[in-house]
This record gives C-alpha cells, sequence and structure tokens, in this order.
C-alpha cells in the first residue's frame, strides 16, 4: 500500500467511525463559523452530506461563499482528519428521504419532505490527515506526507 492508499484509508476509516464533525463555513467578514453537526458517512470518493434547515446561517454562508472546512476527530486512534473542500444546496426529494435520521424528527417535524429540509453535499478539495494509531504523522516521526490535494480525480502529496 502506497502512503497517499494508506492516508486516504486512514481519511475514510475515521469518517466512518467518528458520529460528529465540525462543519466550518465563512461569514460575510471572512472569519469561520464552526458547528459540530452529524453527518453521513462518506462514499470513496471522501464526498460527505449533510441534512439541514435551508433557513440556517450556515446556508447563507454558503450561498455567499462555498468554501468548507470538515474537521473530524478519533480520541481511540488520536487521529483526526481536517477536509477543504466546496459545499452545496441540493434540494432533490428522492435524495432527502435516502439521507435521513430518524431521531432529526424532532429538529425537522415533518420530516425529510418537509420544506424545512434539505441536504449539503460537500465535495473535498483538500485534506491533512493525523493518525498516531496507523503512524501517520508528519516528519521527522513518519510519513512524508500527511496533505493531499484532489487533481482531477486523483489525490496528489501537497
Amino acid at each position: 500500500m502506497t502512503d497517499i492508499q494508506k492516508i486516504l484509508e486512514s481519511a475514510r476509516a475515521t469518517i466512518k467511525i467518528v458520529d460528529y464533525c465540525f462543519f466550518i463555513t465563512l461569514d460575510e467578514t471572512g472569519h469561520p463559523n464552526a458547528r459540530l453537526m452529524q453527518h453521513f458517512k462518506a462514499d470513496d470518493t471522501l464526498t460527505i452530506w449533510f441534512g439541514t434547515s435551508p433557513k440556517s446561517r450556515k446556508v447563507q454562508e454558503i450561498q455567499r461563499d462555498n468554501r468548507v472546512t470538515v474537521a473530524l476527530f478519533d480520541p481511540g486512534e488520536n487521529a483526526y482528519v481536517a477536509l477543504k473542500g466546496t459545499a452545496e444546496l441540493v434540494d432533490d426529494l428522492e435524495k432527502r428521504k435516502s439521507m435521513w435520521y430518524e431521531s432529526w424528527i424532532a429538529f425537522f417535524p415533518a420530516g425529510p419532505a418537509g420544506d424545512d429540509y434539505v441536504l449539503l453535499k460537500f465535495v473535498p478539495m483538500q485534506l491533512e490527515v493525523l493518525n498516531f494509531a496507523h503512524s501517520i504523522t508528519p516528519p521527522p516521526f513518519g510519513l512524508q506526507h500527511v496533505n493531499l490535494v484532489k487533481t482531477g480525480e486523483e489525490w496528489v502529496p501537497r
């Protein structure tokens, strides 16, 4: 397994095991706003989906500037993943129904088909991984690259 594959596998594993992450947008002055959010598990491309209200502050901020950072921490492996990318709103009804946690009914009483529920699709373009359990650490202790950028469909060292 190459270093890049090891880094990507570690990122996927962390995203899979961690239930909540920080979703960070930029406000109108360019300062970051962080909030803890439950996410849907990433696919192989590391795309991560979220559910939210279309009236939320984060949606307003994404409509103004769609650059987003998502950060996850796994204390069990002393690992984190920070992903930078872009987010977009997705209001497709079938997709909303397929991405729903029953526990969210308290926040969205009309359920996934209601007017107050929309999806955010986050597509990463850069990532940073640290995982002490798997020896993914910066020099001089570990791999030469713990930062990757996406060029086309390929992840390469940054």
